[in-house]
């Protein structure tokens, strides 16, 4: 071998440890991006932590509030290398935190002490060990303070005394690890946690067109007329009331009925064609309120209305223009532009939008764009609005979406932003990262046993759930599935149950669903007389509507806080693969729903229950309130059958009583 003189010492690391923290979970493409939380939701920080050799190790989360001082709890060993700890999250904002370990030097000697002296090591042996322990404790007692000081002194004077029981002493292991110098400690990289408000996670939304919100056909109403509909919206149990675009309307290439291309007098328009004529004849666009719903002003009394209420406004956002918007003529450079002068109206295929123009994000003016969108949102948020549907966000880039909401947020923490995004599952997911609250899924079109509970793993329980909220809806303006189509009234309750209990966010299209109103365009997956293009009338107090349904199960949901939350949800096996089943618990609240997928037929078959896993008891009857039907029930045992006709009762939603009997309170069952 050749000599090792002409190694070049400047290779050797200077600094180095022999500790590693080799894995941190939770934390989002490598801490690129922060997780997210809501208001008093925990944290819970796992991490993988190694040495050479066989010290004992010592660990601590170290987190903080953006504005706040740093706060410290123990990372306990929970096996096979990793270590432990939690934290919960009290304000909106910006959480950080970071994981601290090191080699307990004192903890190794004593565990290695107490282990020869159990071996019956000899007197000569263990004499040599005091006074290295005795080194030990000097280290750490040199930056002591006070009492500990004191008693440190008087455990080293013990040890060099000979006295081997004071080297046991479970005391002494304590009072070193409060006092230890954690000499050699390493420090993971910081990671981020946004925190957003409970809306963010546990909500039920509830759409409807304010112009519709009248009595009389082909006559719009205004939102005085929609805020006069918010105690029955309140009554139902909904929490958010979103309302479609309320700016004026385009005339240039308005569309008509059904999508139409060419529009008739009475025609409204969509309101998503942003930009037209206000009531002084100028032009208006994004921070105006169209004149037919009666301007800003009632827009003001809307949100105040619906604040008094307790209700939350969610406002659609649109960043798109009609021909007619002030942008047009004012910022001709935001506009791509073909060769011949004309801008190209928006498309989807095979959906066209002549009515619309996109926005070019990368206009040589973009600052100035950027900005003046950013605008929008403060101009409504100084209105009241805190919570925003934002249409089509993968069509605009990620970029201008991650600079927009980080500064939007770090000024108004209880912001929402819900993306209607049905595009690529890693586009909405990298939405999700960069900023947004919420988001559309694909639930709607997930009907069948296999694939609501593949797609629920993956929401729930995957990676994903750190960073992505699935907000759930049975249908859209834009979206009336076959399912709902063929499968009538037994359709709509079974979704609408689907949606509220599999996440704790969901939201309906309201007045179609609660009338179970499912005709379908012929030549596209959507209704039929769409209201996007026409002035509906709805009967508000329908007896024969979903109503009644709609507002037991939103008080479902608010009684039980199991359903408040998403990522508790546990699959169960059915034998029938039309019936379905999952439960979810939050402390000692367990609720199980069983439900029917088969809206045509009576379907049967028996549920099958973990007991042990959900903590119920296996050796005696357990009793269950059917909060859907009003039934109680006594199961006994992991297996239980049930039945549905999808004509009287699809479901159960079980509340599990955690009151123990015994056998003699069930004589029927004995």
């Amino acid at each position: 071998m050749p000599a090792t003189k002409d190694l070049n010492p400047s290779s050797v690391p200077e600094t180095w440890s022999r500790l590693i923290i080799e894995r941190i979970v939770p934390q989002v493409d490598c801490g690129q991006f922060p997780i997210a939380r809501t208001i008093g939701e925990e944290v819970q920080v796992l991490a993988g932590i190694i040495v050479d050799g066989h010290e004992k190790l010592r660990a601590e989360l170290v987190y903080r509030h953006e504005n706040g001082e740093e706060q410290v709890v123990p990372m306990p060993l929970r096996w096979n290398d990793e270590y432990i700890g939690s934290f919960t999250v009290t304000e909106l904002g910006r959480y950080f935190y970071y994981v601290r370990a090191w080699i307990d030097q004192f903890g190794t000697w004593q565990d290695q002490f107490r282990r020869r002296v159990e071996g019956n090591d000899s007197e000569y042996e263990l004499q040599s060990e005091l006074m290295e322990g005795a080194a030990l404790l000097e280290k750490i007692a040199k930056q002591a303070s006070g009492e500990a000081k004191k008693e440190l002194s008087e455990y080293i004077h013990a040890f060099r005394s000979g006295k081997v029981e004071a080297g046991l002493d479970e005391a002494l292991g304590k009072l070193a690890h409060a006092n230890d110098i954690r000499e050699g400690a390493v420090t993971s990289k910081t990671l981020e946690v946004r925190v957003d408000p409970v809306h963010a996670r546990f909500c039920a939304w509830y759409e409807f067109f304010p112009r519709s919100a009248g009595d009389s056909l082909g006559k719009p109403a205004t939102l005085d007329d929609a805020a006069a509909r918010l105690p029955r919206i309140k009554e139902l149990g909904f929490d958010v009331v979103y309302l479609p675009p309320v700016h004026p309307i385009g005339i240039t290439n308005r569309k008509g009925k059904d999508n139409a291309p060419t529009a008739g007098d009475n025609d409204p328009g969509s309101p998503w064609a942003i930009g037209g004529k206000l009531a002084d004849g100028t032009l208006g666009g994004h921070k105006s309120v169209s004149p037919e719903l009666g301007g800003i002003e009632a827009f003001d009394r809307f949100v105040a209305r619906a604040t008094e209420l307790g209700l939350k406004v969610a406002l659609d956002i649109a960043f798109q223009t009609s021909p007619d918007h002030p942008y047009v003529q004012d910022h001709p450079e935001w506009f791509r532009r073909r060769p011949d002068g004309t801008i190209r109206y928006a498309e989807n295929p095979p959906k066209k939008y002549q009515d619309v123009y996109p926005i070019n994000f990368e206009s040589e003016d973009r600052v100035a764009l950027w900005e003046e969108l950013r605008s929008v949102f403060e101009f409504w948020i100084d209105h009241g609005v805190r919570i925003f549907r934002v249409d089509n966000p993968h069509t605009k880039p990620f970029a201008f979406w991650e600079w927009c909401l980080d500064d939007l947020r770090r000024r108004y923490p209880d912001l929402i932003f819900l993306a209607e995004a049905f595009t690529r599952p890693k586009t909405m997911y990298m939405l999700a990262k960069i900023g947004f609250n919420q988001s559309y899924t694909y639930f709607t079109w997930r009907n069948s046993k296999p694939e609501l509970e593949e797609y629920g793993r993956e929401l729930f329980h995957t990676d994903v759930a750190e960073y992505f909220r699935p907000n759930f809806w049975p249908n859209t303006p834009d979206i009336l599935h076959e399912y709902l189509v063929h499968g009538g009234r037994p359709a709509h309750v079974i979704r609408l149950i689907l949606a509220a209990t599999m996440s704790s966010a969901y939201g309906v299209y309201g007045p179609p669903y609660e009338h179970v109103e499912a005709i379908q365009h012929p030549q596209r997956e959507e209704y039929a007389n769409n209201e996007k293009y026409e002035i509906r009338v709805w009967n508000w107090n329908d007896p024969n509507s979903l109503q009644p349904i709609m507002s037991r199960i939103n008080r479902i949901r608010r009684e039980n806080p199991a359903l408040h939350y998403m990522r508790n949800i546990r699959f169960h096996v059915t034998d029938n693969p039309q019936i379905m089943a999952y439960s979810k618990q939050a402390g000692d609240n367990l609720i199980i729903v069983v439900l029917s997928l088969d809206p045509f037929h009576t379907q049967s078959g028996w549920v099958h229950l973990p007991l042990q896993e959900l903590g119920i008891p296996e050796d005696h009857p357990y009793e269950v309130q059917d909060l859907f039907g009003g039934e109680w029930y006594f199961w006994n045992g992991p297996h239980n059958f049930v039945r549905f006709d999808p004509e009287v009762l699809p479901a159960h939603i079980l509340r599990v009583n955690r009151s123990l009997r015994t056998e003699k309170d069930f004589p029927t069952y004995a």
